[in-house]
């Protein structure tokens, strides 16, 4: 089973390496892993996506919290949340052409970033099946280069995986 985890850390060098190290270390694969700062400069959210059973996601678990720079890991996987990919692909088409694929990517809500003579160069952001679907109907079309960010996701409604008291603490914003 594929298990979302968003993991607040702090913003310091190495953070990111640490926490693919211990992946790596301990045999663990990462289908997905995204991260940047949240709206506290101090605290970075990764969003990282694991295979793996209960054991697996109780090991990552544990092993996350070790680290010093990890300061809330949410497991948000059973819970209601949204999820978005970029996806950016180029593909070789003729001028001839052109006026199909611009219709592909007003189904699925694509923009166009970038147009030379024998390519178009689109964005299209959604779930994974979204984009997976999006860049199966550009096959056909020759795609010449592709780029896919990691899954970011955030629990629907009032659900906050934001701070703790300790990231509250770490920043002076604790009330007494």
């Amino acid at each position: 089973m594929r298990h979302t985890l968003a993991v607040l850390v702090e913003n310091n060098p190495g953070v990111l390496a640490r926490v693919a190290g211990l992946f790596s270390r301990r045999g663990f694969n990462i289908d997905s892993l995204a991260v940047g700062r949240t709206d506290n400069p101090t605290v970075s959210r990764m969003t990282i996506v694991v295979e793996g059973d209960a054991r697996v996601l109780e090991q990552v678990n544990k092993q996350l919290h070790k680290l010093v720079d990890v300061i809330k890991i949410s497991d948000i996987t059973a819970d209601e949340f949204v999820d978005r990919e970029l996806v950016l692909i180029k593909v070789s088409v003729d001028p001839s052409l052109r006026g199909e694929v611009m219709q592909i990517a007003d189904v699925f809500r694509a923009r166009i970033v970038d147009l030379g003579k024998k390519t178009l160069t689109l964005e299209c952001t959604g779930n994974n099946g979204k984009v997976d679907a999006f860049e199966e109907s550009l096959q056909p079309y020759g795609i010449k280069e592709l780029v896919r960010t990691g899954k970011i996701a955030m629990q629907r409604g009032s659900r906050y995986t934001g701070f703790t008291e300790r990231s509250q603490k770490m920043n002076g914003n604790q009330e007494d």
